[in-house]
């Protein structure tokens, strides 16, 4: 019999199998032992990061000639279960780094920003974030307030930003400020820099409810001069870029949400083999049993989903509806999984000493960034309005 946290064994080759094995492995040993102290302590683990760098994880798509791992969606998707198994704020550091900032600069940059930027960031001597999210404007991607103007050659930013992932810790940005606010999603332009030019100033760390390891803060650009080698794709055209990244990264933060998920059925599971009620432990129960095998299924539909998700971008076809829904469906199993956890664990699941408030605070977040679950929802009727 398969372990039952592998939810899929077949449709898998060797190799995927094999790389789901030593990540498992690794998650165990280097960040499982951190988790609790990340949490707590909101402590960005950087040996974590050094290490996932030397492993190949944080370039886990991107070719190998340009320093990554060269897996396919697919791979990278288990890959990031399996460290949100163990910590999430760990995951979506890997993720937000990865498919938010690097993939979009490998899909649309220049072979020049190749070079430039995805090599150190796939080999993870850099660390990158996103910036699109603004004070008065999250979902509504089209009615940004940061602002680009020509000056000569030169591409002056001015406006805010916030909840950045990564974004007190990174170096480079993937940035999306409008040329012209009256022209929507036609004015967006989108750029990659370093984040160590005159003008940039960021916020402080946010003290959030879950994730507490991940930083978040926003950014201010004053009068901040860009060159063209910082264009990404061309003026105007950044909308669609934008759109085209968070597609991508849906899937990963699926992959994650099943993580979570996973980690709360774990240690729920395991609590209720041993805590004894009436003479028998609480897993005998059938209220207990019924917990149990809703989470599962859940946590499997999910991952089906998402794995889905993951192939349909391998096989280059037309997946953010599919991405859509498995975000949707994931992050949502995920807050039902863990919020049953603690209620396994009684009194016990409400105190930090056990881990299943910890899966509860953070599985919150994954219904919310990257797309609500309300967007997710306005995206899967649309694509099913559009079909029929």
């Amino acid at each position: 019999m398969s372990d039952w946290q592998d939810g899929i064994t077949f449709g898998l080759d060797d190799e995927t199998r094999a790389l789901r094995a030593s990540v498992r492995e690794f998650a165990a040993q280097e960040i499982l032992p951190l988790a609790a102290k990340i949490d707590q302590e909101h402590y960005f683990p950087r040996e974590l990061v050094t290490k996932m760098a030397k492993l190949g994880f944080m370039g886990a798509t991107v070719p190998v000639e340009l320093g990554g791992a060269g897996l396919s969606q697919v791979a990278y998707c288990l890959l990031i279960e399996e460290i949100a198994a163990a910590c999430a704020s760990t995951a979506i550091i890997v993720s937000a780094h990865h498919s938010l900032c690097t993939c979009p600069i490998m899909a649309f940059g220049s072979a020049e920003q190749h070079k430039d930027y995805v090599v150190p960031l796939a080999n993870g001597t850099k660390l990158g974030c996103f910036a699109l999210s603004e004070p008065g404007c999250g979902s509504d991607a089209a009615s940004l307030t940061t602002t680009v103007t020509r000056e000569g050659d030169a591409f002056i930013i001015n406006g805010s930003k916030n909840w950045i992932t990564n974004g007190p810790e990174a170096d480079i940005v993937v940035l999306f400020a409008t040329i012209d606010r009256n022209a929507g999603h036609r004015g967006v332009c989108a750029f990659v820099h370093p984040l160590n030019l005159p003008g940039i100033t960021r916020g402080k760390a946010e003290n959030k409810l879950g994730i507490r390891g991940s930083p978040t803060c926003g950014m201010t650009y004053d009068n901040v001069r860009l060159s063209q080698e910082h264009l990404i794709g061309e003026v105007g055209k950044g909308f669609k870029i934008g759109m085209s990244t968070l597609n991508g990264g849906r899937t990963g933060v699926a992959a994650q949400a099943i993580g979570i998920g996973r980690a709360a059925l774990r240690d729920a599971l395991a609590y209720s083999k041993t805590r004894v009620t009436f003479g028998k432990a609480i897993c005998e129960h059938q209220s207990i049993q019924n917990y149990l095998a809703d989470m599962l299924v859940r946590l499997n539909s999910a991952r089906w989903l998402t794995l889905s998700a993951a192939h349909l971008k391998d096989c280059g076809q037309e997946y953010a509806q599919a991405a859509a829904m498995a975000k949707l469906a994931a992050s949502e199993a995920a807050t039902f999984i863990a919020n049953k956890g603690v209620q396994i664990h009684g009194g016990y699941g409400y105190v930090v000493d056990y881990p299943a408030e910890r899966h509860l605070r953070d599985a919150k977040i994954t219904e919310i960034y990257e797309g609500t679950s309300e967007i997710q929802r306005m995206v899967v009727a649309s694509g099913l309005i559009k079909e029929s």
